[in-house]
């Protein structure tokens, strides 16, 4: 299985990569976050092509601290 790299847009600028790493890991193993600080996006990369899909279908348009995720493949 290959590693599968997400793009995560629409983020609340409070929101660390702790925060996002523990958001993404209820869907599977994640090998990577990396917020790009100031600029509202980041990239979360996880170890299974499954689970990515999985996160996709939760989160994409779910509100997380007062800001709908925009959550897609990089």
């Amino acid at each position: 299985m290959s590693a599968s790299k997400l793009y995560v847009g629409n983020l609340n600028y409070r929101t660390t990569e702790e925060k996002l790493k523990d958001l993404f890991s209820q869907f599977g193993e994640v090998s990577s976050v990396n917020i790009l600080q100031g600029r509202g996006f980041g990239f979360v990369e996880m170890f299974n092509d499954d689970e990515a899909k999985s996160v996709i279908d939760e989160l994409n348009g779910k509100e997380v601290m007062g800001k709908a995720l925009v959550v897609k493949e990089a």
